[in-house]
C-alpha cells in the first residue's frame, strides 16, 4: 500500500530523527558513534548487494526491507557529514533532484527529443558540462573505461571493459588466442608466486582474472553470476555437511570433511534432479 506525500515525509523524518538519536553523544549507540564515512564503506556495498539479491528473488517484502537498510546508510552518512558541517540530508536530496531536472530538459525544459539516443546524448553532454569536461573527451574509450573501473564491482567492471574494448578492435582473432593468453597468464602467476614480490603476485593474479573474464565473454557467460552461483552452492553444501555431521566441522579430519562433502554434493544433486 502506498503512502501519501505527507506520510512519506513523516516516515522519512522519523528515520532521520532515529539516526540522529543513535549518533547523539547523550545516550546514543556506541557503535553508531564510532562510525566514520570510511568505516561504513563495507556496509554501503553490502547493503547495495543485498538490495540486488532481494530484487532477483522477486520478494517485494525483502526488497522493501533491503531498500530501507540502504536508505539508512544514506541517512547515516548524511548525519555524520552534518555533524562535521559538511552537508546535510536536505542538501543530498536537493542535489539529486536538481541534477535530475538539469539532465531531463525534455521533461522539465523546452528541449524536444525524437528517440532514446537523443535523450542519452543530452544526458552525457549535460553531465560533461557539470563536471567541466569537454564532451569530446567523454566519448573517448579510455574515459568510459575509467568510469566503469571506478563505479562498478571489479568483476562487472572487467566484463564491461572487455566488451567495450573488443568492440573497438582490441580482440583476439579466435577463441584459441584467448586460451593461449590464459595459459600465458597462468604460467606468469605461477612464476610470480614462486619467485617474485607480493605486489607482482597481485598484479599477475589480476591479469589472470581479467583473461578469464575474456574467456567468459567469448562463451557468452556472466562471471559475476557464475561466481555468485558458486558461492551459494558452496554454502548449501556446507549447510548439508553441518546437518550430516554429529560434530562441529572444525573438529573433523580432512578425510571426514572430504567424505561429508561428497555426500552433501550427492544429496543436493538428488534434490535438484541431477
Amino acid at each position: 500500500m502506498s503512502l501519501d506525500s505527507s506520510a512519506n515525509l513523516i516516515a522519512l523524518q522519523h528515520l532521520i530523527d532515529v539516526v540522529a538519536k543513535l549518533r547523539s553523544p547523550d545516550g546514543g549507540c556506541p557503535w553508531d558513534l564510532a562510525q566514520t564515512p570510511k568505516s561504513l564503506i563495507p556496509y554501503v556495498i553490502e547493503e547495495a548487494y543485498e538490495v540486488v539479491d532481494a530484487i532477483q528473488s522477486g520478494d517485494s517484502k525483502a526488497i522493501a526491507e533491503e531498500l530501507g537498510d540502504l536508505l539508512m546508510q544514506v541517512v547515516l552518512h548524511s548525519q555524520i557529514a552534518s555533524e562535521a558541517n559538511q552537508f546535510s540530508i536536505a542538501e543530498v536530496a536537493q542535489g539529486i533532484a536538481q541534477k535530475l531536472i538539469r539532465r531531463h530538459p525534455h521533461i522539465f525544459g523546452d528541449v524536444s527529443v525524437e528517440n532514446m539516443e537523443e535523450i542519452h546524448q543530452n544526458w552525457e553532454k549535460i553531465k560533461a558540462e557539470e563536471k567541466g569536461v569537454d564532451f569530446a573527451d567523454t566519448q573517448k574509450l579510455s574515459y568510459k573505461l575509467k568510469r566503469y573501473a571506478r563505479s562498478l564491482p571489479p568483476l562487472t567492471a572487467g566484463m564491461k571493459i572487455s566488451q567495450k574494448s573488443a568492440a573497438q578492435g582490441f580482440e583476439w582473432e579466435n577463441v584459441d588466442g584467448v586460451w593461449a593468453k590464459f595459459q600465458e597468464e597462468l604460467d606468469e602467476l605461477h612464476h610470480a608466486l614462486e619467485h617474485e614480490s607480493k605486489q607482482n603476485q597481485q598484479a599477475e593474479l589480476g591479469d589472470l582474472l581479467f583473461t578469464l573474464i575474456n574467456v567468459a565473454r567469448w562463451y557468452g557467460l556472466d562471471p559475476s553470476e557464475a561466481l555468485q552461483s558458486t558461492n551459494r552452492k558452496f554454502i548449501q553444501r556446507l549447510e548439508m555437511i553441518e546437518t550430516l555431521s554429529d560434530r562441529p566441522i572444525d573438529s573433523l579430519t580432512t578425510e571426514e570433511l572430504d567424505n561429508l562433502w561428497k555426500q552433501a554434493k550427492l544429496n543436493l544433486n538428488r534434490n535438484v534432479g541431477i
